[in-house]
């Protein structure tokens, strides 16, 4: 179990649990009472730092190692039957934007997503959830496709930001997003969009114009990452703390400002903690969405999604 910086004082007590513990099993005493008092102490300590968590520590919960990525969350949703489809039929196959069909229940829908790795290799394997422009037209061939065959679309977002490498800017990065971005206002299909952890700027809204767009309650959304809005504040990543709060990513901010439909609860301590629990939530959220969203005349649907969006920023004073 890997511990953020904050989360200290809870490995202390649950370090002294498993000592607890194993002096009981090696000796005759009976700690069974300690034991029972430190799982009380553990659990307070942990509605202390939760319930209380700053913005940066919930952007520092959406990173955690241990955190389930996308095919986690796909494998769970479909029971396995998930087919991966591959390539934008133009340059090459994107390995951190993944997309494929697969069913929840006997519903059929398209996946895509984001996927960042398990280890260095696969880290590297998947350039850390950071998509290349033939990502994004992949994601936009399939969902072309799904429009075809009236399938709905469910996209996962997890990145800390679309590819910044000169060779991607030399494809068409942001010519890829854009694109995304007004063609998925016209896809006549549902779109569900989920944020289950980074959700940083275009890399991010390439995949998320969607008529119910959802946040897990450890997630972030911006149009920067804390780490880069302190770098050109302040030149420097030491306010990244003060760039967290002064973004208003957290779910609740989006919900407030009216930028997301609903927040998924997350499990105490995050989704790494019980993701059986977050996978049953995610897969609830989408089923509800989507017997919502079939019951709208299709184009009632494109036009509900274009004012969803149009709408975003526009104040009366």
């Amino acid at each position: 179990m890997e511990y953020l910086d904050f989360e200290s004082p809870l490995k202390e007590l649950e370090d002294q649990l498993a000592e607890c513990k194993l002096i009981g099993d090696k000796s005759d005493i009976d700690v069974s009472e300690t034991c029972e008092k430190l799982l009380k102490k553990i659990d307070i300590t942990k509605r202390n730092i939760y319930n209380n968590i700053s913005p940066w520590q919930r952007v520092q919960l959406s990173r955690h190692p241990s955190r389930p990525y996308t095919l986690d969350y796909i494998q769970a949703l479909t029971n396995g039957s998930f087919l991966e489809l591959h390539g934008d039929r133009n340059i090459g196959d994107d390995k951190a934007m993944i997309g494929g069909l697969g069913k929840i229940n006997d519903q059929s829908f398209l996946f895509i997503g984001q996927q960042k790795g398990y280890n260095t290799k696969t880290r590297q394997y998947r350039n850390f959830g950071m998509a290349n422009p033939e990502g994004y037209r992949k994601a936009l061939r399939l969902m072309k496709s799904a429009e075809k065959f009236n399938i709905p679309i469910v996209t996962l977002i997890d990145t800390p930001g679309a590819f910044p490498g000169l060779e991607a800017e030399e494809r068409g990065q942001g010519e890829a997003i854009a694109r995304n971005i007004f063609e998925m206002f016209n896809i006549r299909t549902q779109i569900i969009s989920i944020v289950i952890g980074e959700g940083a700027s275009g890399g991010a809204l390439g995949i998320a114009v969607g008529d119910h767009v959802m946040m897990l309650e450890n997630t972030w959304y911006s149009v920067i990452s804390p780490e880069s809005c302190s770098s050109i504040l302040w030149r420097s990543w030491d306010y990244k703390e003060k760039a967290a709060e002064a973004l208003k990513l957290t779910p609740n901010d989006m919900k407030r400002n009216k930028l997301i439909d609903k927040i998924i609860p997350e499990p105490l301590g995050g989704a790494h903690n019980n993701r059986d629990k977050v996978f049953k939530s995610v897969k609830k959220a989408i089923i509800n969405s989507f017997n919502l969203l079939s019951q709208k005349n299709i184009d009632d649907l494109i036009n509900d999604r274009m004012d969803k969006f149009t709408s975003m920023g526009v104040f009366d004073e």
